[in-house]
């Protein structure tokens, strides 16, 4: 079995993060919002269930260990044989579960969301694959309406549940059902507790494919492992709620990566150059300062997923010029160039700084941004 994977977002230099799809989705559909808001802190690809979004059909039954094996391959054609953070949705957590148990050694960490040790019934499961083959996907669209999302959220993103819902319409009805076979063979509550990979569970209030409840069992059978309710969310989490998963797989699946993410996204706002001649300047007195901004000023804040780069650049240069800090004013101009601010936004921002914390203050950070843009002509 290939797998194809699907690259959502953030530079290839950054640690990876691997990210499994819901049944009857493409992983974009279903992740492509929520990578975006994790696009400065990893590298985010996406793989495709058979016969789903750009995956291949299947026409052999398979298993979700096959699966997890599957994507282990993946990786390692793609990214090559590296450690990275997963996170899944309802069949892509099972896969998640799966790759913890089979193949620790390859994960950093892990999240399964909208899931559980086991997944409904097999009577169920067998039910549905028949159902599918016998009438295509289109017939479990008008279902998956009603029980993928909490109460509302159609009204309020229409434009997000018709592009889950129809993912599901385009699926391949064979490859389809025979993930609703992998998942009725599927069942490993009974190895939850030899899980030694950092673990995140997290479950939707209004979630009647996979409840909360019984994914709070599973979540306290692995050890140290951790479990988070949203409210108001469904079984499709990372559409519903992205910037929440977001923030919490930002904070659960890179805890040791903060430095490298942080490494990333200096160079990727101050430029290479800048952070060379920083590091190349580093002594042991200037050492432990350089790793306290590198993990936490960048690592950290910057690269959370509130705000958008260039939005933070505005923040920057005003408290650069409140504080009269020119000559940092001059590289983080530069920076909020890089990072997508135009001449005439990065005036009026200092016209702005002017009024609220002083004119001397700003006729000086002036003085450097029209040293700076005349750079940027040349």
């Amino acid at each position: 079995m290939e797998l194809t994977l699907v690259r959502l977002a953030g530079d290839d230099t950054l640690p990876p993060l691997v990210v499994g799809p819901s049944l009857g989705t493409s992983v974009t559909a279903l992740w492509g919002r929520c990578a975006e808001l994790l696009g400065d802190r990893f590298h985010v690809v996406g793989w495709e269930l058979p016969g789903h979004g750009r995956g291949a059909p299947a026409t052999t039954p398979f298993t979700v260990a096959d699966l997890a094996a599957a994507v282990v391959a993946v990786v390692d054609r793609t990214l090559g044989p590296v450690a990275f953070a997963y996170a899944g949705v309802s069949v892509g957590g099972a896969v998640g579960l799966q790759l913890a148990l089979d193949a620790p050694e390859r994960l950093i960490a892990a999240a399964v969301l909208c899931t559980g040790a086991r997944i409904g019934t097999p009577d169920g499961w067998h039910e549905r694959a028949a159902l599918v083959r016998a009438s295509g996907t289109p017939v479990m669209v008008e279902g998956s309406a009603k029980w993928w999302f909490a109460p509302g959220f159609i009204e309020r993103h229409p434009d997000a549940a018709t592009g889950l819902l129809s993912s599901l319409q385009d699926a391949d009805a064979e490859s389809y059902s025979l993930v609703c076979e992998a998942l009725a063979a599927y069942d490993v509550r009974d190895r939850l507790g030899s899980i030694t990979v950092p673990l995140l569970a997290v479950g939707g209030s209004d979630d009647g494919s996979a409840p909360a409840d019984l994914l709070l069992v599973d979540a306290g059978a692995v050890p140290g492992g951790r479990f988070v309710e949203l409210d108001g969310v469904g079984h499709q989490a990372p559409a519903e709620a992205p910037r929440t998963v977001a923030s919490l797989l930002a904070d659960a699946l890179s805890p040791d990566g903060r430095l490298d993410a942080g490494m990333g996204v200096r160079r990727a706002v101050l430029g290479d150059e800048h952070v060379d001649r920083a590091v190349a300047g580093t002594t042991d007195v200037t050492r432990d300062f350089q790793d306290l901004i590198t993990r936490y000023a960048w690592g950290e804040i910057w690269t959370r997923p509130g705000l958008a780069r260039r939005d933070r650049s505005i923040a920057v240069l005003t408290a650069l010029v409140a504080g009269r800090h020119f000559e940092e004013l001059e590289f983080h101009l530069r920076a909020a160039l890089r990072n997508g601010l135009t001449r005439e936004e990065i005036v009026e921002v200092l016209l702005q700084s002017a009024i609220y914390v002083g004119v001397p203050a700003a006729n000086t950070a002036f003085a450097v941004a029209k040293r700076v843009l005349a750079e940027d002509d040349a």
